[in-house]
């Protein structure tokens, strides 16, 4: 008889993703003593920002240094292990699911919450990318306060400039609107940017504003057959619940399908992140009351 290995026994629940909503999930659990396995791509969609903001007790502070911080605090947790790798494939088993990593490492798992995130996709004008997250971006809640009584500008058109002008219209001191098709390239300068105008203007801002496409930075949602809403956002209930038994999602690659999009803040995907946790506990328990 040809001896085999025996399929370990499942995970309680793989987290994919350790922004802030996978690493509050991740601590949520914790607390719970729910075997929990965190995998950390290392790519996060505010990694080149340099200070984090619109977060009581930590606002300006580093977004690697938030992630440093709640690692060390998982640390503390003997059911929780992060590992830095990324996962390739979620797929269905009779027990749950199976994730599979970059490493061709599988993990079985009876609950998965993705936390994944999206990817932002600027308009291809010379100088954006080199300028995101810093002089270039799109919340003036997070980076809209430390320009202020300077003038800024708006790339975009409405109604979603339309928002963005009014809002930043309280903090700047002037706020210019400029057409995708007006801006030939943007250069960072001392002091914020040089807009390149198509009629040869040149425009010194101290930032700019723009609303970028959104995608999922990951296909597992839709591997799955989770719903994915017009926003390109996975649907999920108040616990993020998705459409499918047994897959969680947080963060701003999921929302209701009341609301019209996610909302992009680090409060928010923290909030989020406990919000699955607690759907997963509960749809634990049912499960281990009605077994």
């Amino acid at each position: 008889m040809r001896n085999s290995s025996p399929v370990p026994a499942p995970l309680d629940v793989v987290v994919i993703g350790a922004g802030p909503a996978g690493l509050q999930a991740a601590l949520t659990l914790g607390r719970m003593r729910y075997d929990t396995v965190v995998l950390d791509s290392g790519r996060y969609r505010n990694e080149t920002v340099q200070h984090a903001h619109n977060l009581i007790t930590n606002d300006g502070r580093p977004p690697a240094e938030l992630r440093a911080a709640a690692r060390a605090e998982l640390a503390g947790y003997d059911t929780v292990e992060v590992r830095d790798v990324s996962a390739t494939a979620v797929t269905r088993t009779d027990e749950g699911f199976t994730v599979t990593d970059e490493d061709g490492r599988m993990l079985h798992t009876r609950r998965v919450v993705l936390a994944t995130g999206m990817r932002d996709d600027l308009p291809d004008i010379p100088g954006l990318a080199e300028a995101w997250g810093r002089e270039v971006a799109q919340c003036p809640f997070c980076h809209g306060y430390e320009l202020r009584a300077r003038p800024v500008a708006v790339l975009g058109v409405p109604p979603h400039a339309a928002f963005q002008q009014a809002m930043l219209a309280r903090i700047a001191s002037e706020v210019t609107v400029i057409a995708p098709d007006e801006l030939v390239r943007a250069e960072r300068i001392d002091g914020g940017l040089a807009l390149h105008l198509t009629d040869g203007g040149r425009r010194e801002v101290a930032g700019l504003f723009l609303g970028a496409a959104a995608r999922q930075s990951a296909p597992f949602a839709q591997d799955l057959g989770c719903r994915i809403l017009p926003s390109s956002g996975v649907e999920v209930d108040e616990n993020g619940r998705t459409t499918v038994p047994g897959v969680y999602a947080a963060g701003d690659l999921a929302h209701l399908a009341s609301a019209p999009g996610p909302l992009v803040s680090l409060a928010a995907a923290i909030a989020a992140g406990q919000l699955a946790a607690v759907g997963v506990v509960r749809d634990a328990l049912e499960h281990d009351l009605t077994a």
